[in-house]
């Protein structure tokens, strides 16, 4: 069984209710920059190679089709997963495409999702913070770094106890349920691969942010799984992207960590610009398999540090 993790949003005021809770929804936060705000295509457009790589194309296209037409109903339209929903920014509702960086994209969400809420039998709720070109060294910089903490870490947490204060109101089906907090996705890396200093320093800057946000959510031992910044695939050479890479890896395998934070590698995800709707690398190339593919790849590590198998 997966381990408890009792939120207390404001932990002076407020504790989520137990004995008459029907049902307990378990929630998982999503953060990190505009990777995971997500930039994945979901319409299949001429203009944008064809359509290639866009979530539409991969349900329509012969090799990737099988995989992913699960995704569309009989008459073609996008599956809203009323067992998983979702809140990002000012966005909420049922899980489906459309919850990226705007409407009409995709980021790791929607993978992750689908694997987690296929595992569960409770409902889901995800949380999703995310901001474009943010770092870890200076916007989410963590308390016990030391220095000036990141105004986007006071953010973080400051959505994420919001919406679980209101989380009744925003869902409610979910007004007799109860809250478990049950793990914390991270993909970012971009604004601290292209700085040396916060290049330098990420590995240790990780390992605060983890603590600090267990502590800050009384969360002991919250499973984390911390995607890697892994744009170009395995082509990339350059040193502080590689650098950072290592970074990300190297803290999950602390001792301080064992058994309850997990890297993920995404070098394999990487479609080239010839098979996705753009030719940014920094966003993946637009492609919607790739955002997809990280999400899935998240949710599983997450399921095996909460000892789950999918159904």
């Amino acid at each position: 069984m997966p381990r408890s993790f009792i939120l207390l949003a404001y932990a002076a005021v407020l504790t989520w209710p137990t004995a008459s809770a029907s049902e307990t929804v378990k929630v998982f936060i999503l953060a990190g920059q505009s990777n995971m705000q997500g930039h994945g295509k979901v319409n299949s457009e001429p203009d944008a190679n064809g359509g290639k790589g866009s979530l539409e194309w991969l349900v329509s296209n012969s090799t990737t089709g099988k995989k992913y037409a699960s995704l569309v109903d009989a008459t073609g339209d996008w599956k809203e997963r009323s067992d998983v929903q979702i809140v990002y920014m000012d966005r909420k509702g049922n899980l489906m495409p459309g919850y990226g960086h705007r409407e009409g994209y995709i980021g790791p969400e929607l993978g992750f999702g689908n694997v987690i809420g296929d595992a569960f039998d409770s409902p889901v709720l995800l949380i999703k913070v995310a901001w474009g070109g943010k770092s870890l060294g200076k916007d989410f910089r963590p308390p016990s770094a030391g220095g000036e903490v990141g105004k986007y870490y006071e953010e973080l947490l400051r959505l994420t106890r919001a919406t679980l204060h209101d989380a009744k109101t925003l869902f409610p089906n979910y007004a007799d349920s109860n809250f478990e907090l049950m793990g914390f996705g991270w993909h970012q890396g971009w604004n601290d691969r292209v700085n040396q200093a916060m290049n330098d320093e990420y590995e240790q800057n990780m390992a605060h942010f983890i603590n600090d946000v267990r502590k800050d959510l009384n969360a002991a031992k919250l499973p984390f799984v911390i995607a890697e910044t892994g744009m170009s695939g395995w082509e990339e050479k350059h040193p502080r992207a590689v650098s950072l890479m290592k970074a990300q890896a190297a803290v999950a395998k602390r001792d301080e960590f064992r058994g309850d934070v997990k890297f993920v590698g995404t070098k394999d995800f990487y479609r080239p610009k010839e098979a996705s709707p753009s030719g940014q690398a920094y966003h993946w190339n637009s492609n919607a398999e790739t955002y997809y593919l990280i999400g899935e790849g998240m949710a599983q590590a997450m399921l095996q540090l909460l000892n789950l198998k999918q159904q």
